[in-house]
């Protein structure tokens, strides 16, 4: 059976299995059922369906299937049976790429609640249940299913084939406590791209008995969901200068920025106004001025990371404001430009300049990064075309076998583990990504040459530092596109 409750607002629709005895255990004065449904109730969700006891798990699936079909927006299924922080449910619902999503926790430790799963590149590759074994298994599971909508048809043809298997017997004995897990499982192997939505150190436990319940809910009071929220918000894979010169402390102010009520585009202005100071700065031509535009050159990429870190916390995410921020990087890096070029062309004596191909050697520099941004672009717009032909219909692969140990299953080999490899090792990790000259190395390459020595020395490094990057990039492009 299936009742609807309708939310002002949103974007998601959730399927909540309360159809498991669990969900009726005692929690906070109420149920676990009423807890989950209290937490939904702060996320932008649009309605909440229950789903309740009638039929088992084949009546289960083939509800799920007909509101998968009948969807005109995202679709989460989780069971009312978990006990789960509030911020790790708006991980998920509130990302802004809404597309098909997993919570899972990476580690390996599985159980009968916490089925074995496979994590490569922020994706779930392979998924288990109490019939599907995983190989080389580094994650677990934990209870909340996201389908996108471009993934709304492969979830109702894999629930109602998984209903049948259910009545058919074939499966074995399937109960309602497995139905996401098995959904997970049919969507995977779908080929549906499913991200991998990680807990980090919060909870999310489904719980069979009240001492489990009780256990669970005690856990999540040991976790500082607001602490969790700001470090989320702090990118885990940036560059080395970025990483330990600006989010080491520009994330103290992010809660400050958001009490003030600033928005991310608020910030990404200020930061093209630091910008273009800083061009004035150097436009002058003289020491001192070379140092204070080389500062504000750094304050200017600051503001340019806690845009995007403001933007993750409060999670007010946008394509305007994701335009803004790419144009702005742009404007801001070629402004400068300017400025160093017109400084030098100057020729003060200090610092033996004059406008013998200054200019030459700007619009050079500006020159390889148009072309490297070009590069990047239309490596993005691939990527992004073959993910669109990944979402054609495609067959199913047997829902009966347990491993078949091929396509997403297959654990990844030859060059492609060892490149997984060499990113897990910190030097080379961070060899990898300063290599490519990312925008926090650059603007620092920028200010440190301005303030020691002169515009040419700046755009001399540029252009060889550039040069490197983008062999390195297009050698990489063309084997991945080859391959």
């Amino acid at each position: 059976m299936t009742d609807s409750m309708t939310r002002a607002s949103a974007t998601t629709s959730v399927v909540l299995l309360a159809t498991t005895p669990a969900c009726r255990l005692p929690c906070a004065g109420g149920t676990l059922l009423d807890r989950i449904n209290d937490q939904l109730s702060r996320l932008p969700v649009r309605d909440v369906q229950v789903m309740t006891p009638g039929g088992g798990a084949a009546a289960d699936l083939r509800g799920i299937a007909k509101i998968a079909r009948a969807a005109t927006g995202v679709v989460v299924v989780l069971p009312a049976d978990l006990v789960v922080h509030t911020e790790a449910l708006a991980q998920l619902l509130e990302h802004p790429a809404r597309g098909s999503a997993a919570l899972v926790s990476l580690d390996a430790a599985g159980g009968p609640l916490r089925p074995p799963a496979r994590v490569e590149g922020g994706r779930v590759v392979a998924s288990g249940s109490s019939f599907h074994t995983v190989p080389e298994a580094n994650a677990t599971f934990r209870g909340v299913l996201q389908a996108g909508e471009a993934d709304l048809a492969s979830l109702g043809d894999v629930a109602e084939e998984l209903a049948d298997l259910a009545e058919s017997g074939r499966l074995g004995p399937v109960t309602s406590v497995e139905v996401v897990d098995l959904l997970l499982v049919g969507l995977v192997r779908a080929g549906a791209r499913v991200r991998a939505a990680r807990l980090g150190p919060l909870h999310a436990d489904r719980v069979t008995g009240q001492a489990a319940a009780d256990a669970a809910v005690g856990r999540l009071a040991d976790v500082d969901e607001e602490q969790v929220r700001l470090d989320t918000a702090i990118k885990d894979r940036d560059g080395f200068f970025t990483t330990y010169f600006v989010s080491s402390w520009s994330r103290h102010l992010v809660r400050p920025a958001a009490r003030l009520g600033l928005t991310p585009n608020a910030v990404t202005g200020i930061s093209v106004a630091l910008a273009f100071l800083a061009a004035v700065w150097f436009s002058a031509g003289d020491r001192g001025a070379q140092i204070a535009g080389a500062a504000l050159v750094y304050l200017s990429f600051v503001c340019d990371c806690l845009d995007g870190q403001l933007a993750r916390y409060t999670r007010a995410f946008s394509p305007f404001g994701a335009w803004m921020d790419g144009m702005a990087d742009r404007l801001k890096e070629y402004v400068v430009y300017a400025g160093l070029a017109i400084g030098y062309a100057a020729g003060l004596p200090w610092s033996g300049g004059g406008p013998d191909g200054i200019w030459y050697l700007a619009v050079a520099a500006m020159i390889m990064q148009v072309v490297r941004h070009g590069t990047d672009f239309a490596f993005g717009g691939w990527r992004a075309d073959r993910r669109i032909g990944e979402q054609w219909p495609k067959p199913v692969r047997s829902l009966l076998e347990a491993s078949d140990g091929g396509g997403h299953d297959a654990p990844r080999k030859g060059v492609l583990r060892v490149a997984l490899a060499m990113e897990r090792g910190s030097a080379a990790r961070w060899l990898k990504r300063m290599i490519v000259l990312p925008i926090g190395e650059r603007m620092a390459l920028i200010a440190v040459t301005a303030a020691v020595f002169n515009a040419r020395v700046t755009f001399l490094a540029l252009l060889c530092w550039g040069a490197v990057a983008l062999t390195y990039q297009l050698a990489g492009r063309i084997l991945r596109t080859a391959r």
